[in-house]
């Protein structure tokens, strides 16, 4: 496995909340949802993107602004506008913009403001409410803010989304789903690849020699009786040398960032109806049940029994420290 496809793969949408909002100026909409993550981007028209404590970032049509929970912020059509509307972490909006409220709640999708007009602002946003396990680890490394201009991709996703909100055909809530999941990672693509950008150390030890090959080993076979040792073996190079290269860049030891892999791999497995506790373990490399309950227990809190029933506590992702904006490409 290619040590980004199952970093990518985590963050599926899944029923995630769509919005298109149409809007006459002045207006500003604040959102306390607490959600992981969520994109929000123009169609027509241009918007102030304020994170709490954040620099603000302004957005037009085919921008697409990345905003990582939990903490709240706001949209408007200027800086200084007061709220108007207010999403709660149960998705419910309270308005004071008058009558012109239409809610089309059918496959999530929920419109609000006047009829579009020649000075209206069109806003598409998604929320992701609970990203994988897997995806964590990438998503967790992202910044406050995250802006991808409409100059660095051609990509018709958003018209396409804009097009596929408002329809009520079979399958529709799956077609919004993925046309989600392609636009996000569209934009986790474009931010990694950018130097400078605040992409993790770990997603630049792709490209090493020796870390390289020993990561896309340890994706590859998460299963397998892995060592420093035999790890080094398969690369070429030796077990000290290995251990002291992974470490400088990746930021962990070998078995380290083994051990944390499994153990967000077996949690992603969990969550699946079928899986058993002793299948899991076999999948990601414990010995029993046993080794991996006790792992678990020790790094999550919970048993894997509990996180299945809902016993963990609900997936929030690390505050970013210090609070950051990037605007890619400058």
């Amino acid at each position: 496995m290619d040590v980004l496809t199952g970093l990518l793969d985590g963050p599926k949408a899944r029923g995630a909340f769509l919005l298109k909002s149409v809007f006459d100026p002045p207006w500003s909409l604040r959102i306390e949802d607490r959600a992981p993550i969520s994109l929000a981007t123009m169609v027509q028209g241009s918007a102030w993107v304020m994170p709490d404590g954040g620099v603000p970032a302004l957005i037009g049509p085919g921008d697409i602004a990345v905003l990582r929970g939990p903490d709240p912020y706001t949209i408007a059509d200027a800086q200084d506008t007061p709220v108007q509307i207010t999403v709660g972490p149960d998705q419910r909006c309270s308005t004071t913009v008058g009558e012109d409220v239409t809610d089309t709640m059918a496959l999530g999708v929920r419109t609000w403001g006047a009829p579009l007009g020649q000075g209206s602002s069109v806003m598409l946003s998604g929320t992701y409410q609970a990203p994988g396990e897997i995806g964590r680890r990438l998503l967790g490394a992202l910044p406050t803010l995250l802006v991808r201009p409409a100059a660095l991709d051609d990509s018709p996703l958003v018209p396409l989304l804009a097009e596929e909100i408002g329809r009520d055909e079979p399958g529709q809530e799956l077609v919004l789903d993925r046309l989600l999941d392609l636009l996000f990672v569209s934009v986790l693509r474009t931010w990694l690849a950018e130097p400078d950008a605040g992409a993790p150390a770990w997603y630049h030890a792709r490209s090493d020699p020796r870390v390289g090959p020993a990561l896309r080993l340890l994706h590859g076979e998460p299963a397998h009786a892995w060592t420093v040792e035999s790890l080094a073996r398969k690369v070429g190079v030796s077990r000290a040398g290995l251990a002291r290269r992974f470490t400088e860049v990746v930021g962990e030891p070998p078995m380290t960032y083994l051990a944390n892999w499994r153990l967000a791999l077996a949690a992603d497995l969990l969550r699946e109806p079928d899986a058993t506790v002793a299948a899991v373990a076999h999948q990601v490399g414990y010995s029993s049940a046993f080794a991996l309950s006790s792992a678990f227990k020790r790094v999550r809190g919970v048993s894997p029994q509990e996180y299945r029933k809902g016993g963990a506590s609900p997936v929030v992702l690390p505050q970013a420290t210090p609070s950051r904006t990037v605007v890619l490409g400058g």
